[in-house]
């Protein structure tokens, strides 16, 4: 099975080029499926696949915020006075993640997957803030994108777009801080997620706590090429199109969730 885990890396890769949008929502369900048919316990499933989804996130998350800072697109003094807001955050949501069942994640993530799909398909705004909260506002922003990122497995541009251009940034600035805000909320998650996972019964072979890391290598070698080549894609077929295609994918996604 582990010739999965590359072709994961390249849809993933060329989704999050071809959408903007970060490849956990792809990872997580796929990873959740791989791990099913390897026989993988119940109770750690899902654990295991938002783990290491989020573990591999810490490598494609390096080669995005480089990108976007380059372009002077990441605002510096956002992202430090929402990194501890997104360091404890990321940590209790990993905790929380921790002490649910696969069956409740499942739930949780399929009920989050409908959402996005219905925001992308109905090409739906946040509203506008006068100007961007102060420090305590900005903690409790970062902490809220935190949290919802473990539980789902995510590096947080879902939620941190939205929430960027309510506060006045533009599109770009947005994208970009979000980029680079990926990789802290990967790293804390990443190293929760091994500790806490780290005795926990029914882990396969190749597991450390709650990230495989062989799967967390075939899919980072592969992600990063295939991104650019979704990016350039972007590029070249109309944007709205490609959200509702996108949305569409997350509904079958999210309601294959639900379902089971």
């Amino acid at each position: 099975m582990w010739w999965w885990y590359p072709v994961l890396g390249a849809v993933a890769g060329l989704i999050a080029g071809l959408f903007g949008i970060g490849g956990g929502l792809v990872i997580v369900p796929v990873l959740a499926a791989a791990f099913a048919l390897q026989g993988v316990a119940t109770d750690v499933l899902m654990h295991l696949a938002i783990g290491t989804s989020l573990a591999t996130i810490v490598v494609t998350s390096l080669s995005s915020a480089r990108a976007h800072h380059e372009r002077g697109a990441v605002r510096l003094d956002w992202l430090k006075r929402l990194l501890p807001g997104l360091v404890v955050g990321t940590a209790l949501g990993v905790v929380l993640a921790g002490g649910l069942s696969s069956e409740m994640l499942k739930l949780l993530f399929g009920s989050f997957v409908l959402l996005v799909a219905v925001k992308m398909g109905l090409d739906l705004k946040v509203g506008q803030l006068a100007q961007a909260p102060g420090r305590a506002g900005q903690f409790l922003g970062g902490g809220t994108v935190g949290v919802v990122s473990a539980l789902f497995g995510i590096g947080g541009g879902t939620v941190m777009v939205p929430m960027l251009t309510s506060w006045q940034a533009r599109m770009t600035e947005a994208v970009g801080t979000a980029a680079a805000a990926g990789f802290p909320i990967a790293l804390v998650a990443a190293l929760t997620n091994i500790a806490v996972g780290w005795h926990a019964p029914g882990l396969p072979e190749h597991a450390i706590g709650y990230v495989h890391w062989v799967a967390w290598l075939g899919i980072v070698l592969v992600s990063v090429p295939f991104a650019r080549v979704g990016a350039r894609l972007a590029h070249a077929l109309p944007a709205l199109l490609l959200k509702r295609l996108f949305a569409l994918i997350l509904v079958i996604v999210g309601l294959r969730f639900l379902v089971s």
